[in-house]
């Protein structure tokens, strides 16, 4: 019995951070053992907010190809391919967005988001609103019949079923509607409190050595009103708890305890933490390392997916056309 297939992808904005690993690369992983994957770097999305610079997509792409396969993709058992090498994407967002209402795209609430926060950048484009019908198009594309999101990404997914429900009104019922496969986010901060985000310069990347991420750890944000080792701490506020949750969950209950009572201050808490990420990180940073010192392998990964990739989406076109009578 075939295996059901999943697509998801990543903008390449180069070397990936915690949050990228347990916000959705550790899923992918694990997805890989149920299901058909088709993982994408998305740069054709990257020009939507990046279209005046673009000059290290490229090297950006390999970086983060690196930290895929680093993290546990295997080539053999996922597709990896890039966006822009299979042009059937653009075809049937062309396509797409004919049958696209203004009206559903301004309404996304992720475009209303980003069109606050992203002020600096000037995103009042054709382009920047459309997106949503060209992510659409790179799932239908390849008839994934799920896509991992989280929460905050179902609008966007719900606007993917919308779109092709429309679609195979009007012609023959050719595109599969995916359903989303719920992923629980956990919460990771960067290290000043905030969002993990590379425009805030906060990550924990995994490709950072063991100085560095000491150091970033060391700078966390904890329990404000801690002043000394031995007061009792509120670990439901300190940022260092949410990491023992996610990194070390076997541990959450002692640390919890001894936060509470005060037998363990901060500075040994944040130590135990960083020797945690550093057993963590280490069988990446060596897969890293090995990939670096070769790097053809990733542009043989990426040519090889990209096959697979065009011959899947230049059947599912074949159909549309077909269908469309064009």
């Amino acid at each position: 019995m075939a295996k059901k297939r999943v697509l998801s992808g990543m903008r390449p904005s180069g070397k990936l951070h915690l949050g990228n690993l347990f916000g959705a690369l550790a899923n992918w992983v694990k997805l890989q053992d149920e299901y058909d994957c088709y993982y994408m770097a998305a740069d054709w999305h990257a020009l939507t907010t990046d279209y005046k610079d673009t000059s290290e997509i490229k090297s950006n792409i390999k970086d983060m190809v690196i930290d895929w396969i680093a993290a546990g993709l295997d080539p053999d058992r996922s597709v990896m391919f890039v966006q822009s090498g299979v042009r059937e994407h653009a075809e049937l967002h062309l396509i797409l967005s004919s049958f696209t209402p203004i009206a559903w795209l301004e309404r996304c609430p992720t475009y209303k988001e980003q069109v606050q926060q992203l002020k600096d950048k000037e995103i009042n484009t054709y382009g920047f609103l459309g997106y949503p019908v060209l992510q659409a198009a790179d799932i239908l594309i390849y008839r994934a019949s799920a896509v991992p999101v989280g929460e905050d990404q179902l609008p966007h997914l719900e606007l993917t079923r919308e779109i092709a429900r429309r679609f195979n009104h009007f012609n023959k019922k050719v595109l599969v509607e995916p359903k989303a496969l719920l992923t629980k986010v956990p919460k990771l901060l960067g290290t000043d409190g905030r969002k993990m985000s590379k425009s805030y310069n906060n990550c924990i990347y995994l490709s950072d050595d063991e100085k560095v991420v000491k150091k970033k750890v060391s700078s966390f944000i904890t329990d404000p009103k801690r002043i000394r080792a031995d007061d009792p701490g509120h670990p439901e506020v300190c940022s260092v708890y949410d990491y023992y949750k996610v990194l070390c969950p076997g541990e959450v209950v002692e640390i919890e305890r001894e936060c509470r009572k005060g037998s363990i201050g901060c500075v040994q808490c944040k130590n135990r933490l960083w020797d945690s990420m550093v057993k963590l990180l280490k069988p990446i940073h060596e897969k890293r390392k090995e990939l670096e010192g070769s790097p053809g392998i990733i542009d043989k990964v990426l040519e090889e997916g990209r096959q697979k990739a065009q011959e899947t989406a230049s059947e599912t076109l074949r159909e549309i056309r077909a269908v469309m009578r064009i």
